[in-house]
């Protein structure tokens, strides 16, 4: 790690900062996105509408909380491979359940379900707000974010004195958090979270409704000489933040495949969803694009082919405090810069030709670069890598930036890796 953080590397990370800040949900952040694409020339596209992709064309397209944004090289044809950034909008937590509002002596209360795999200790004791999206008798979605709204109180150490050592909270009860005070038949969270969308609408307007609690104590620099960075959502909204990043700074004509970032919805809970990696989004808008640079079949064939996807997602930075679950070979360091990630049994996708392609990138973007694999007694976890190459068979390279506290409300990393990530990621657009 440099003595001193680089000017360009704290840019990036407070650039970072205000993209996580910008999306609570997976909905804000595939709309953050497509805000960030169409401000740089992008032009929208609609599923339902016809699509006229040309040579030297820019392109973002939302699905639910996924976005795509696709740059056409000028001289791109039916057999251009692409070249895929492929991360993830959403992160660990609760959501929202049917009948929100509950609660018992005196206290308003909102029902909310575990999402994939929190740290739920990690959530006690935080001011969180709602999040996410309404839709509306008329068919209309809307964002909705209701500021600071609710709290998972703690029990108090008087009422639990085993509690330092070992807590054991019941996903059921232990989590639900307070919302206000009063009697519960009077209180309405969807009235909260319908004035917060719009002050016209109703509670009874609201139709259906996808929310979840998001932290909202802001990203912020830290530590000696502020190198250290701690946010919400930095799995995975870090690797979205650095592949869009990435594909914007790379002009149309420098690069060397036509360019793509997939953020996908639902990674945490498997991705099996029509949003998430393993469902048919990606593969409906490659096929669109190569459609409209008319390729057939098996020129298209011959284009996926010759594509390489690089999955990033982040990973575990070796802990200081339990150096033992790590493998004691490979040790990432925060700092370090990005982690190549390996597994013998396919939890990552990586192989010696995408190690070789990645590995390159880093040298050429001047970044170091490191490898991830797992001790033997602690299995890894996936990501949409696998996913991705199983459905297109497309070669697939799994990385990230190290990070600490993964799936904690509030998680931890270098100020220097998600710029590294970055501008690795640049170079493989670019070649």
């Amino acid at each position: 790690m440099p003595d001193v953080v680089p000017a360009a590397a704290r840019a990036h990370t407070e650039d970072l900062g205000a993209f996580v800040s910008a999306s609570p949900s997976s909905y804000h952040a595939a709309q953050e996105v497509a805000r960030r694409a169409e401000a740089a020339g992008y032009v929208r596209l609609d599923e339902t509408s016809a699509w006229d992709v040309v040579p030297g064309g820019r392109y973002v397209v939302v699905r639910d909380g996924s976005a795509i944004a696709v740059a056409v090289p000028p001289t791109a044809g039916a057999t251009t491979p692409f070249t895929i950034l492929g991360t993830h909008t959403d992160s660990t937590g609760f959501k929202l359940k049917p009948k929100p509002t509950t609660g018992r002596d005196g206290w308003v209360q909102a029902g909310v379900e575990v999402y994939g795999g929190p740290l739920l200790n990690s959530w006690l004791d935080r001011e969180v707000e709602l999040a996410g999206r309404l839709v509306t008798s008329d068919g209309t979605e809307h964002l909705v974010r209701t500021g600071p709204i609710a709290r998972i109180p703690q029990l108090a150490i008087h009422l639990d004195r085993s509690a330092n050592e070992g807590l054991t909270l019941d996903k059921q009860r232990h989590t639900q958090p307070v919302v206000g005070l009063g009697d519960v038949s009077q209180a309405d969270v969807l009235a909260e979270l319908a004035a917060a969308a719009d002050a016209s609408i109703a509670a009874s307007d609201v139709l259906g409704y996808d929310v979840v609690l998001a932290e909202t104590q802001p990203p912020r620099a830290f530590g000696i000489g502020a190198a250290l960075w701690a946010s919400p959502r930095l799995d995975n909204q870090l690797s979205t933040h650095a592949a869009i990043t990435a594909l914007l700074g790379v002009a149309p004509e420098d690069l060397t495949g036509i360019g793509v970032v997939a953020a996908f919805d639902h990674e945490e809970i498997g991705s099996g969803s029509r949003s998430g990696a393993a469902g048919p989004f990606l593969e409906d808008v490659l096929r669109r694009v190569s459609a409209g640079l008319g390729a057939s079949e098996d020129e298209r064939a011959r284009a996926f082919a010759a594509s390489l996807c690089v999955s990033s997602d982040v990973g575990h930075a070796v802990h200081p405090n339990y150096p033992e679950r790590h493998d004691p070979a490979n040790h990432p360091h925060a700092g370090g810069g990005p982690i190549l990630k390996i597994n013998a049994n396919q939890r990552y996708a990586t192989d010696a030709h995408g190690a070789a392609r990645w590995q390159a990138a880093c040298a050429t973007a001047g970044v170091p670069s490191q490898e991830f694999v797992s001790n033997n007694t602690v299995p890894c976890g996936s990501t949409t890598g696998p996913i991705t190459a199983t459905r297109l068979g497309i070669r697939v390279v799994d990385v990230g930036a190290a990070i600490l506290s993964m799936h904690s409300a509030r998680e931890l990393t270098a100020v220097v890796d998600p710029w590294y990530l970055s501008r690795a990621m640049q170079a493989v657009l670019a070649g």
